[in-house]
């Protein structure tokens, strides 16, 4: 499966990665601290007698099962027989080279480029890969990095471009993803948006688990509140008033913070008009895209055509992930290309987190990206004065 992911603020600058194919256990969920509120409707007449509802997300069991076109492209993640430190602008690695009978600095070749990095050493005759870092968690700046012996050590220390940003790891694993992201999301929920609700799930649900936030999923809610099924509810009432019953599920939750969203997907999906995004902005927009791209490159074109056209709505979002198909068993490996999509959007435009704070705290008025000052009217005619 291949991952592009594109981000909608500046579709001229979509990126991609390849994400692989196996990852270590699961980290702990309960590591970070999650809300304890759960999210609450508005008194709209047809949820009045709902007060509180849970907001457990599940995957439906009875989701399709779709297999990905591509295979994943494969990445051995770099063994942890290493120390790691992060230190003023820079990262340094220690390789213990007692056991391989280096025995001198011509012995050991380091190959870097911004953003990768491969160590090699000759021992008895055999040149050894020591380490093969196919993505750093970061760029780094190439030219300034520095290597030396230090006693049984291999010592390599490594210019970050970005120095404020803190790496948990040399590499950009899933394990250093879902430690690292929050310092960028700085606490501003995630909304996964796409035309599958059971895709939107699925991934909702890795991503909260992998960084500490809590999974909602607004079908279980409104599930939950009216006691029967979305397809009932569409059946009966229309797609029309699922659509505008999850806006008010939208308008509760956008005062949440550190929650993962699955959305709705279809014409039910308040994300599918163009009308009702309006809360879906107070979050971290990722649009899940099925793709009949099949290499990164035409799907990183296909994304930018996608968020340039703005043919459909799911193009309001912050970034979009072409997907090559999809699998439950490649669940992880979509979320990890989710999240480095959201690393690369947010070091990009560092503003944009607290922007979203901002656009939260003037209550959500629908003036997302240009917004207004506080007091504005969205019914006024008043001319725009951005602030």
């Amino acid at each position: 499966m291949r991952i592009g992911a594109g981000a909608a603020a500046a579709a001229n600058m979509a990126a991609c990665s390849s994400v692989p194919c196996s990852f270590p256990t699961k980290p702990d969920p309960h590591r970070r601290g999650r809300s304890s509120h759960l999210p609450r409707l508005p008194a709209a007449t047809q949820f009045r007698r709902f007060r509180s509802l849970s907001a457990a997300a599940a995957a439906s069991s009875s989701a399709s099962r779709l297999r990905p076109r591509a295979s994943v492209s494969a990445s051995a993640a770099p063994s942890k027989d290493y120390e790691f430190t992060d230190g003023n602008g820079e990262v340094e690695l220690r390789l213990d080279i007692q056991k391989l009978g280096i025995e001198s600095a011509r012995d050991v070749f380091v190959d870097v480029d911004d953003t990768s990095l491969l160590i090699r050493a000759k021992s008895d005759g055999t040149l050894r890969t020591l380490m093969n870092v196919q993505t750093l968690f970061d760029r780094i700046k190439s030219s300034e990095t520095i290597w030396f012996i230090d006693e049984d050590q291999l010592v390599v220390n490594l210019k970050k471009v970005e120095q404020e940003l803190k790496w948990p790891d040399i590499d950009e694993s899933w394990e250093s993803l879902t430690s690292g992201i929050t310092q960028l999301l700085t606490g501003i929920s995630v909304h996964i948006v796409g035309d599958s609700t059971h895709i939107n799930e699925a991934v909702a649900k890795e991503i909260a688990e992998g960084i500490g936030y809590l999974p909602v999923c607004t079908s279980e809610l409104l599930e939950s509140a009216t006691q029967k099924s979305i397809d009932t509810w569409v059946a009966s009432e229309g797609a029309d008033s699922v659509a505008e019953a999850e806006s008010v599920v939208l308008e509760s939750l956008s005062s949440h913070v550190r929650t993962v969203v699955a959305t709705l997907g279809g014409k039910q999906g308040a994300a599918s008009r163009f009308d009702r995004w309006q809360y879906l902005h107070s979050g971290f927009t990722v649009w899940l895209s099925v793709s009949d791209a099949s290499d990164e490159a035409t799907a990183r074109e296909e994304a930018r055509r996608s968020v340039s056209s703005g043919s459909v709505s799911y193009a309001k979002a912050d970034v979009v992930v072409k997907l090559g198909g999809w699998d439950p068993e490649y669940t992880r490996a979509v979320a990890q290309g989710c999240l480095v999509a959201l690393k690369q959007l947010t070091l990009a435009d560092k503003k944009l987190a607290g922007k979203k704070s901002l656009y939260i705290r003037l209550g959500c008025r629908g003036d997302w990206p240009n917004i207004e000052p506080p007091g504005w009217d969205p019914e006024s005619d008043a001319p725009p004065t951005n602030i």
